[in-house]
């Protein structure tokens, strides 16, 4: 099966309005940026995203929710988009906040084909609304349900022609699972190597879960929020 494609365009050809999608990264870090504009020149919408984040105004996720592309945002965290914080508060955009490790945990699950779990997270919160409670050993836990998705769209720092992905450091958080989470998996990577140049062990994500690959150019290496201590330890 050739999974190698020319581009992001080609990679995302088949994704049509309504489709629910998870989009790997941690911040703005390993997030799938050529894709991500792919979509927003394609011009699909109603869609469904499932991110740790929301990107930035100018970036990331930011670029699809500036245009109204994204109809339903699964996150975590959300703090640096002006964007969606406007549109959440005119009810414009339906957001499903989620405690980071259960986002994490309802990805995994879905990776793993468990359908759900229970997890003491939210419990006597506005999380906890609508959802099956469970008692065990005197404590109380919520069901969760795993997370599936149509596409999964994931960077990484390094792939071969075969789709194993090899990532970095933080780029690993949600993206490894994500990958194995979606019906169809697309990774664009820094670099694509010949079959046979990565270190078995050092692979992160087999080839058998993914469907289209190729490789991107001049990423940037963006800062959400840029912290810097001054003389004397103050910030």
């Amino acid at each position: 099966m050739k999974k190698i494609v020319s581009n992001a365009e080609e990679a995302i050809h088949d994704i049509q309005d309504g489709a629910v999608i998870m989009l790997g990264g941690f911040g703005l870090c390993g997030i799938p940026e050529k894709c991500i504009s792919a979509l927003a020149g394609k011009g699909v919408k109603d869609l469904t995203c499932i991110s740790n984040n929301a990107g930035v105004d100018d970036f990331g996720l930011g670029l699809l929710l500036k245009t109204r592309q994204i109809r339903k945002m699964i996150s975590s965290y959300v703090g640096e988009n002006q964007e969606f914080e406007r549109q959440l508060l005119n009810g414009e955009l339906e957001v499903d906040l989620v405690p980071q490790g259960t986002l994490a945990t309802r990805i995994q699950m879905a990776a793993m084909g468990i359908p759900a779990f229970y997890t003491p997270a939210g419990v006597g919160t506005e999380i906890a609304e609508g959802k099956e409670q469970r008692e065990f050993k005197g404590k109380v836990y919520l069901m969760e349900h795993a997370l599936h998705a149509n596409f999964t769209i994931v960077k990484a720092w390094k792939g071969d022609a075969f789709g194993n992905l090899v990532f970095r450091k933080t780029t690993r958080n949600f993206s490894t699972s994500m990958a194995k989470a979606g019906d169809i998996t697309i990774a664009e990577v820094e670099q694509l190597v010949l079959p046979g140049d990565l270190d078995p062990d050092q692979i992160h994500v087999p080839g058998i879960y993914v469907h289209r690959i190729f490789q991107g150019s001049d990423y940037q290496k963006r800062i959400e929020r840029r912290t810097v201590s001054l003389e004397g330890g103050r910030k």
